[in-house]
C-alpha cells in the first residue's frame, strides 16, 4: 500500500495568527482558503485551520517517559534532518515548548527524537523522528 497524504482538520480562534504560526512560522505552504478557514501543506499532509471564536484548547494530558503529553495532539513523523530543522527554526522564532526538544525511549524499542508545541490557538503539536523508521511501531 503506498502512504497517502492524511486530512486533519482543526478549530483556531484567530485565522491571521493560525496563518502566521503555520505559514511564516512553522514554514507550510498555504493552500486554499476563505474567511472560515486556510489549508496548508504540512509536510506533504492537508490540514485545515476552521474559524472557531469560542475554540478552547482541551486541557488533558497523560504521562509518557516522565513528560505530561497533552491530548489531543496532531504532528508528523519526520526524518531526523527535517525534524532538527524544524526544532532549530521554531527555536529560532521563540516558540514556547511544551516539552523541548530531547529523544523518548532512549535505548529501548521505538527510541524516537520528539517536541510538543502548541499554536495561538492551543491546539497541541507534537513532530517526531526515528533514527530507524522500523522502529516506529515497535514494542
Amino acid at each position: 500500500m503506498t502512504l497517502r497524504p492524511f486530512h486533519l482538520a482543526f478549530p483556531v480562534h484567530d485565522l491571521t495568527a493560525a496563518r502566521t504560526f503555520y505559514g511564516a512560522t512553522l514554514g507550510c505552504r498555504e493552500g486554499r482558503s476563505s474567511e472560515q478557514w486556510i489549508d496548508f501543506d504540512l509536510f506533504g499532509h492537508q490540514i485545515v485551520a476552521h474559524l472557531d471564536p469560542s475554540a478552547k484548547p482541551v486541557a488533558v494530558e497523560n504521562a509518557v517517559d516522565g513528560h505530561a503529553v497533552p491530548v489531543p495532539h496532531f504532528g508528523v513523523v519526520l526524518t531526523m534532518d527535517d525534524w532538527t530543522a524544524l526544532s532549530e527554526r521554531v527555536t529560532a522564532a521563540g516558540v514556547q515548548f511544551g516539552i523541548a526538544p530531547y529523544i523518548r525511549f532512549k535505548g529501548q524499542p521505538g527510541e524516537q527524537a520528539t517536541m510538543f508545541f502548541y499554536d495561538p490557538s492551543g491546539n497541541a503539536l507534537e513532530f517526531k523522528a526515528f533514527a530507524n523508521d522500523d522502529m516506529i511501531f515497535a514494542t
